[in-house]
């Protein structure tokens, strides 16, 4: 069954309407037909069982069957503190860490970013049209935001209140995610930080501030991970050891 995203706004108490670019895919590539069963998301989270009522070139018409209680989303809230990043590489990032589970993703400029990307940051939008995509890909129940960038000290202050922070550093040894696990008491841990640099790595001095705010500074290995692997490795290990990508015992 597919599924689709459609605002708050385009929803009645018996229909929902969707406008705009997924309506050539939904009849073009999917040829959704009429009577159709679908999902449809209304962007707070909320979710209905909806039966196509009618497809033109203009918009599709769906009738509301029923609101589903599905939940797809995890039980920890993971924040991405990623160092800009060259490229295109923010684009495989963005989309990896949404079917991972992330629920934010704020560029971050640290010390090591290239300096031409210090600048105006334009890709917001394409940005966070990926995220769409991979939500509907991974069939999640909210759609995670990539913000605008901010600086490494404004992140600090934004991390000092998480109930978690990870960094994954190349310079780190023997305490990894398992050891961190086993340290700290998970039982109250739903909203997490995890920052990781960009090409160049973190400074020694952003290090220490990280260590002075409680941040656990981890290893991911004996191999160096690229900026844009490090992150959903680390998120997928959290999500294994204190998401729902373990499964249940």
């Amino acid at each position: 069954m597919h599924k689709f995203f459609t605002s708050c706004e385009m929803f009645t108490e018996t229909h929902a309407i969707i406008v705009g670019e997924d309506v050539k895919h939904i009849y073009k590539v999917l040829r959704v037909t009429k009577g159709e069963k679908v999902a449809i998301n209304n962007l707070q989270g909320e979710e209905f069982l909806g039966e196509v009522e009618e497809v033109n070139k203009q918009q599709v018409t769906i009738k509301l069957l029923e609101k589903l209680n599905i939940n797809n989303e995890s039980n920890i809230h993971i924040t991405l503190f990623q160092g800009l990043p060259k490229a295109a590489k923010m684009d495989l990032i963005v989309q990896k860490c949404v079917e991972l589970g992330v629920n934010e993703i704020v560029p971050t400029i640290t010390d090591r970013v290239d300096i031409k990307l210090k600048g105006e940051f334009k890709k917001l939008d394409r940005l966070n049209k990926i995220s769409l995509e991979a939500c509907k890909q991974s069939k999640r129940s909210q759609i995670p935001k990539v913000l605008t960038p901010i600086d490494f000290k404004d992140a600090l202050e934004l991390m000092k209140n998480m109930d978690l922070i990870v960094i994954p550093y190349e310079n780190a040894t023997g305490y990894g995610v398992k050891s961190m696990i086993k340290s700290i008491d998970i039982s109250n841990i739903k909203n997490i930080g995890i920052m990781v640099g960009p090409e160049g790595g973190f400074e020694e001095n952003e290090i220490e501030y990280l260590k002075h705010i409680g941040a656990h500074i981890v290893t991911l290995g004996p191999r160096i991970l690229r900026t844009e692997t490090a992150g959903f490795t680390c998120i997928a290990l959290l999500q294994y050891e204190l998401g729902d990508v373990g499964g249940k015992f």
